[in-house]
């Protein structure tokens, strides 16, 4: 039940709660000292009367001693109407007996607060007197504080549940701003923030986290609707071409040395589908965190000079020179982390100018790739992991089966093996870093 109460009536019932607990302890505390203090208050009472009692019946100490005296007793007990007396012998016959007649005609029975001592305080066994004082008006005082106390605590709950729920819709303003903010998010409206300074300090905290995510998923949904244009856009080139080239060679009776060559144009551009198919593929296994690398030892000098070895031809074509320096060893998957080298040294090929040098680094916990080339400009460094994303706008058509998603690869399975890899571009360098765990 309490699952479907609101915040704010649950605050409001705490608060009454709160309120009447506070309400009744006080009034129960305040009861017993009442009535702690009557007994004391009647305790002197009774123990100054005895002193009184005792002093008229000095001289009694039998039934026949005790008749003179019986007018005074009485003179003395209408003096004060709320005492009654009481003396018996020390066998326990009954020698005196008055009760306080202060509340006789009343028709509620009394309620009485006795004193018993002996006549004499030299002597315990003798006479015993007793004091009898009428407590009804303290009883009655006590009965009607207890119904103050229940009315007070009533009305003080009732006035602590408005004010509570009150306050509770005040101070629950700044949630309900942000369940407004949260109502408002679409599709096509990811730009509202929450005004974290107007908020409390217990929600500023929050406010700011809640407009983080919402800017985070300004950016994925900005990044996604740019990657279904570029994913559109590169499929749409090779599609176009397959079907062009196909309705050309069907526009009329050919040889078979022409459909063999349309064939084979066709067969290139579905091989360069297929790649970029199977890399979206595998960038989306590795978004899902499916991408489960093997762990082995590698020793990466080794890897990179076969890799060298493999590019040198290219190189030579453009007078490059391919180095490399350092060691390093790390626990990881061959093949992927082959790939990951193998994109980057292709990567500094196509953008060295003939004559070049690209430089490999291997040091403790670090591998670095580094190539001459144009400064990129610092706000576009991050963006070159982004699928289909090229630094260089011009770039963007002709690029044959370099589609822009290597890079995007490279991140993925550097992360997989719990690695970070960025890219550092001053003085006509531009460097690649990868960042592995140590062995």
């Amino acid at each position: 039940m309490s699952a479907r109460l609101s915040l704010g009536l649950r605050l409001s019932l705490l608060f009454a709660a709160c309120t009447a607990a506070v309400s009744l302890l006080a009034g129960i505390v305040f009861s017993r000292a009442s009535e702690a203090h009557f007994i004391e208050l009647d305790q002197q009472l009774l123990s100054g009367k005895l002193a009184i009692f005792r002093d008229v019946l000095s001289e009694v100490s039998s039934a026949e001693q005790l008749a003179p005296h019986t007018a005074e007793l009485r003179r003395e007990l209408e003096r004060h109407p709320d005492l009654g007396l009481r003396l018996q012998g020390p066998d326990g016959q009954r020698w005196f007996w008055q009760l306080p007649t202060m509340n006789m005609a009343s028709d509620e029975p009394p309620a009485y607060r006795e004193l018993q001592a002996p006549l004499k305080a030299d002597r315990p066994d003798g006479p015993q007197l007793t004091l009898i004082l009428d407590i009804t008006h303290h009883q009655h005082f006590l009965q009607r504080m207890q119904r103050l106390i229940w009315l007070t605590m009533g009305f003080s709950a009732l006035a602590t549940a408005l004010l509570g729920a009150w306050a509770a819709r005040a101070s629950l303003r700044p949630l309900r701003r942000m369940s407004e903010v949260a109502a408002q998010v679409s599709a096509h409206s990811l730009t509202t923030r929450l005004d974290a300074g107007q908020m409390p300090q217990e929600l500023r905290g929050l406010a700011g986290e809640l407009n983080a995510m919402l800017a985070r998923l300004e950016e994925a949904f900005q990044r996604l609707s740019a990657f279904s244009a570029d994913i559109a856009h590169e499929l749409r080139t090779p599609l176009t071409g397959l079907l062009t080239q196909t309705q050309v060679v069907l526009s009329r009776p050919r040889g078979l040395e022409d459909y063999r060559e349309a064939l084979h144009g066709n067969l290139e551009e579905l091989e360069r589908l297929t790649a970029m198919v199977n890399d979206m593929l595998f960038l989306a296994k590795a978004d899902h965190g499916l991408l489960t690398p093997s762990s082995q030892l590698l020793a990466l000098a080794g890897e990179v000079d076969e890799l060298l070895e493999f590019y040198g031809p290219l190189a030579e074509e453009k007078s490059i020179r391919l180095d490399r320096d350092g060691e390093l060893s790390v626990h990881g998957d061959r093949a992927l982390l082959r790939r990951v080298l193998a994109n980057l040294l292709d990567n500094a090929l196509r953008f060295t100018a003939d004559g070049g040098q690209i430089r490999v680094r291997l040091e403790p916990g670090r591998l670095s790739v580094e190539n001459p080339g144009r400064e990129i400009p610092a706000d576009r460094l991050p963006r070159l992991f982004d699928r289909f994303y090229r630094a260089d706008p011009a770039r963007r058509e002709g690029q044959g089966e370099h589609a822009g998603l290597g890079l995007a690869i490279c991140r993925s399975i550097v992360r997989a093996h719990g690695g970070e890899i960025r890219c550092e571009s001053a003085q006509g360098w531009t460097r690649f870093v990868i960042e592995l765990p140590n062995v």
